[in-house]
């Protein structure tokens, strides 16, 4: 396992580096420059500030430079919009936010999606199996961007129940949690359910029942580990939704969190600002299919390699 868990991490590190450097060069070939702007800047106050944030050197060495600065010292550099604020500090102030209720949602989303999968798995066929597949199929349909405002309308505006946004208390963390967390919610249990029924007719579950075991135990003991490796697969691409999706969340909801600097620095083209978050969302995204990779092999040693 350790051996697997080595190659998988060997795998990553290279992955995040060439995704820096694609960024890099996708941002140094997008149209227009940080500091092009409506108004005609003079070419010596431009030369003068390309100068000054290293733009003026080719892009191999503005490259070297900007991935050392990141491994040496975990330094994005300065924002070329906000003159006194640097790229780690507007990255520290907002990822703790989206970090708290993307996991959180993250959680929620396998938490009720497995239970409510195994449920409607062993109880094949009744009313609660069917209740089950109506709420998944209802709420898959329902992307972040339709639920947040459903939200609103509800416990908001109609009932008075939740703050409509900020950030002050543990209050302004449910809708956000809900929005973010629902239609993956329900993926997770239509598949959950489509796996647990397929292991339920295997030949080691009925031989577990005909040894007399208790269903509580053949259900978690013998059923659920084998069920999980489909739910496993999807929960990278959950998370990676999830992490996409809270740029939505934040400016729906006004957290303050990260995702708003990233749209922010789109429109005001401080590229060092959107070339941290995309580094961090991409560090980050690595990091939980690393997490999944070992998950799985460690349930499932067959797959190592």
């Amino acid at each position: 396992m350790i051996s697997y868990t080595l190659k998988r991490l060997a795998i990553a590190i290279p992955t995040l580096l060439v995704l820096i450097v694609v960024s890099y060069v996708l941002m140094y070939m997008a149209p227009g420059g940080p500091f092009t702007s409506e108004r005609e800047v003079p070419p010596a106050v431009l030369a003068n500030l390309n100068a000054k944030y290293g733009l003026d050197q080719p892009l191999w060495r503005q490259i070297v430079v900007y991935v050392w600065n990141i491994v040496s010292g975990f330094d994005f550099g300065p924002s070329f919009v906000y003159k006194d604020r640097t790229v780690n500090e507007i990255i520290a102030q907002g990822f703790p936010i989206t970090l708290t209720y993307g996991l959180l949602s993250f959680l929620v989303a396998v938490v009720v999606g497995v239970s409510l999968g195994v449920a409607a798995a062993v109880r094949h066929n009744s009313a609660l199996d069917y209740a089950a597949v109506g709420v998944s199929i209802g709420a898959q349909v329902l992307p972040n961007f339709v639920m947040a405002p459903i939200l609103v309308l509800i416990f908001t505006l109609w009932l008075g129940w939740l703050p409509g946004g900020g950030w002050q208390g543990p209050e302004y963390l449910i809708m956000p949690v809900i929005a973010l967390s629902t239609s993956f919610m329900a993926s997770i249990a239509r598949i959950t359910r489509s796996s647990m029924l397929e292991v339920l007719t295997q030949n080691h579950i009925r031989t577990a029942r005909a040894k007399g075991l208790p269903e509580r135990r053949v259900i978690l003991r013998h059923a659920l580990k084998p069920a999980m490796l489909p739910v496993i697969s999807y929960l990278g691409p959950a998370f990676v939704g999830m992490i996409t999706g809270s740029v939505v969340i934040d400016i729906y909801f006004s957290t303050g969190g990260i995702g708003k600097a990233f749209v922010d620095s789109a429109l005001n083209r401080d590229y060092a600002v959107m070339m941290g978050v995309t580094i961090l969302m991409g560090a980050l995204t690595i990091l939980f299919n690393l997490v999944v990779d070992i998950l799985y092999g460690w349930i499932d040693p067959k797959i190592r390699y």
